[in-house]
């Protein structure tokens, strides 16, 4: 039987896509990486059927890579590193399999995004934690197990919330519930009944098993659902911004209101990133750019179903006095910008035209790491130096810098616009970020979302962690069929 046939048996006569402009669609993407087709694209219904499949590649040799999100790929992470993969497209699992409201959980399979997930929870007054603007069509759950930032860090009560347990299989085709929902019985249905609801993330036992799927690119299982942890729409609600002439003068007010755990939304705009998260054309942005100041930080304060508007003004107060104390003033906007126009834009999702990112300039490139606020001039400065010694204009360069964790630790993001159509630009700017992210990793940053050449980078600095992530996907992952070529393993 060949390989299509295999498949077929798996998924049926439809379920196998071959076409090859549909294949190199799934090749695409804004990574620097080479660029391979997958050989079939499938599209699974259910776990069942991912079981199997991962079981026929492990038997067949072939490589698997999870896709979940729709739209432009903007990493790399779900395209195929080698040749002759099978597309796993996922996004057509869109069952939003529970929401409850008492336990403030919601159980998602892949294909769920931030619209369809909010538009649900709405109904019982509540909302998903999210990221800074996700792109349309981008799946929740990979967005949770890749780790992106999300944009109030006084909900993380640790590194990987909102998420908590998941559905999945291995890379030898071992399928298993992780935290809580693993004490069974392998049922989400029979667990409600005896009021479980997957909240609890750690174990089974000793070993918090999640944790080997998250930041991995795919490349130890493929996840079916996850269980999310949700929060209440707030009742009353608003984002202050205070402007800034340089970044340290940020830093006192920051760390004093994430001390605080005042705040909802907490993040750090310079002018650049703030005129693209706004702006709609490009010459919008470039006035903005003239117009705003040169770094923002947006605050939110929220009141929600008990005392709303006693919680709401007691948190404003105290968060307008704390930037007093620190040499900033909170307002409700500034420079023609409104902190209403600026949560909206930031807690929704692009258009699905063009990236949001993309609009100034056509194209863009994303360096990522995490580190402290108190050294991110140094990495602010360094990244300037080499600007300026190849000629890229770092009035161009977007800044965006987000607490996690209740503060332990801080994203950091510089995105650097080109056009996609000069070769002599995009030359340039290959250049620029083999520079910069060899230079951050020098300074101590930390790629905890080591894409493409980051890979090899972190991980080479810790010869023994190196050692264990490969012992760790020859146990999960012992025939490597699960998106090989990614973390550098």
């Amino acid at each position: 039987m060949g390989t299509k046939d295999s498949l077929m048996a798996i998924f049926g006569r439809n379920g196998v896509i071959d076409d090859p402009d549909i294949l190199a669609s799934y090749a695409e993407n804004q990574s620097f990486e080479p660029r391979f087709a997958p050989w079939f694209v499938v599209k699974p219904s259910d776990a069942g059927k991912i079981e199997k499949l991962v079981k026929w590649a492990n038997k067949a040799g072939t490589p698997l890579v999870p896709v979940s999100s729709t739209g432009v790929k903007l990493r790399g992470d779900s395209a195929p590193s080698v040749p002759g993969a099978v597309a796993v497209d996922l996004s057509g699992m869109k069952k939003i399999l529970n929401v409850n409201r008492q336990q403030r959980m919601a159980v998602v399979e892949p294909g769920v995004t931030y619209d369809e997930l909010n538009k649900e929870l709405a109904k019982q007054n509540m909302v998903i934690p999210g990221s800074l603007k996700p792109k349309a069509g981008q799946s929740v759950l990979t967005d949770v197990l890749e780790a992106v930032p999300r944009l109030n860090p006084m909900m993380q009560w640790n590194f990987f919330d909102p998420l908590r347990c998941v559905e999945v299989t291995w890379g030898d085709g071992t399928r298993m519930f992780t935290g809580e929902a693993a004490g069974g019985p392998l049922d989400l249905e029979a667990q409600w009944k005896k009021q479980q609801w997957q909240v609890q993330y750690m174990g089974p036992w000793m070993t918090d098993y999640y944790r080997l799927v998250t930041q991995a690119q795919g490349s130890m299982g493929i996840v079916t659902w996850a269980s999310l942890k949700t929060a209440v729409k707030p009742s009353v609600h608003r984002l202050y911004i205070a402007a800034a002439d340089s970044l340290e003068d940020l830093e006192g007010f920051v760390y004093k209101a994430m001390w605080t755990r005042f705040p909802d939304e907490l993040f750090i705009l310079n002018r650049a990133q703030a005129a693209s998260l706004i702006g709609k054309t490009e010459e919008e942005i470039k006035r903005l750019k003239e117009a705003l100041p040169p770094w923002i930080v947006a605050v939110g304060a929220a009141g929600r179903e008990l005392i709303p508007e006693v919680r709401f003004e007691a948190r404003s107060k105290d968060l307008i006095d704390i930037a007093q104390v620190n040499g900033l003033d909170l307002k409700e906007g500034i420079a023609g910008l409104s902190g209403r126009a600026l949560y909206e834009e930031a807690t929704s999702t692009d258009d699905g035209k063009v990236y949001w990112k993309d609009v100034y300039a056509g194209g863009h490139r994303d360096v990522f790491f995490l580190t402290q606020l108190d050294r991110t001039g140094e990495f602010l400065r360094a990244v300037r130096e080499i600007c300026e010694d190849i000629g890229y204009p770092t009035e161009d360069i977007g800044v965006y810098i987000q607490p996690r964790h209740i503060g332990s630790s801080y994203h950091m993001e510089f995105t650097f616009p080109y056009d996609p159509d000069s070769a002599a630009e995009e030359a340039r700017l290959r250049s620029l970020l083999e520079t910069v992210s060899v230079a951050v990793s020098d300074l101590g940053g930390y790629y905890s979302r080591p894409y493409g050449r980051w890979a090899g980078i972190q991980l080479n600095k810790d010869a023994q962690s190196l050692m264990a992530l490969k012992r760790l996907k020859g146990i999960f992952d012992p025939n490597g069929v699960m998106n090989p070529g990614k973390l550098a393993v």
